[in-house]
């Protein structure tokens, strides 16, 4: 008859209860990961308005990488003023869409299109725009389906618009080539800065208006938008989370942002 093994294993010593000090360490070491992401790689950002249809909806939630060009004041939380310029800086490529600080009001963020260079020269003749004295090639394609105001469908003209550097981008004419800013003086981007336009080109307050926008320095520039990860139809908050199951837009999730 086998004998039954009698010997024990030492029980292992239990845990002690973590500390109020612990648990606050753990706290402040998330909080420093959570800013150092937000300060050196991606934030988030939500669309409000509709200046970038159809490229980006509002309610739209998009993030935003800030090494993309370099680091400048306006990658820290609050804009905290501890340097000037740009570090690791380069300059965005025409095509791509940036979050900046507006020049007139640094408290308040935007979302655009770059679409000029330090000493570019921009115009808009007759709802072509123009790049250094050379139209952009523009191709008509199918309309585009808006909700209007008082909950009326609208099809507004909408175009393929190829940058000289090859970047191909989506705009919308809601008013035609005769809206308020489809003529233009010229504007000549000086060194340092860069010129923005939204694709809704009629609905859009960018660096055509110089008394609101104008050119945007590039210390302003927060970073580039990447990619959709969330998108609620316009009026749904993102706390409305009862809302999301007939009010997320799929469709736009995981989209490019550009």
């Amino acid at each position: 008859m086998s004998q039954q093994n009698d010997r024990v294993s030492r029980a292992a010593p239990q845990p002690q209860a973590e500390s109020w000090g612990d648990v606050v360490r753990t706290v402040i070491y998330a909080l420093i990961i959570a800013l150092g992401v937000r300060t050196v790689a991606f934030e988030p950002f939500n669309i409000p308005s509709g200046s970038m249809i159809p490229t980006l909806l509002i309610g739209d939630y998009v993030f935003v990488s800030k090494f993309s060009y370099g680091y400048s004041r306006y990658s820290l939380p609050l804009g905290l003023p501890l340097f000037h310029g740009r570090i690791f800086g380069s300059v965005p490529e025409r095509g791509d869409v940036v979050v900046f600080r507006l020049p007139t009001d640094t408290s308040q963020d935007y979302i655009k299109r770059v679409i000029g260079l330090p000493g570019d020269r921009i115009q808009m003749i007759d709802g072509i725009l123009h790049i250094n004295g050379e139209p952009v090639k523009r191709e008509r394609v199918e309309d585009y389906t808006m909700e209007t105001p008082f909950g009326r469908q609208s099809a507004v003209p909408r175009y393929i618009e190829t940058l000289p550097n090859g970047v191909k981008h989506t705009i919308i004419e809601i008013m035609g080539d005769d809206g308020g800013l489809d003529n233009t003086p010229v504007y000549t981007v000086p060194e340092g800065h860069i010129f923005c336009m939204g694709d809704n080109r009629d609905n859009s307050q960018d660096s055509r208006v110089l008394n609101v926008v104008g050119y945007v320095p590039l210390e302003n520039v927060v970073g580039k938008a990447q990619f959709k990860f969330f998108s609620l139809e316009e009026g749904v908050h993102f706390w409305e989370f009862w809302k999301w199951p007939t009010s997320i837009r799929f469709g736009q999730i995981f989209s490019k942002a550009h």
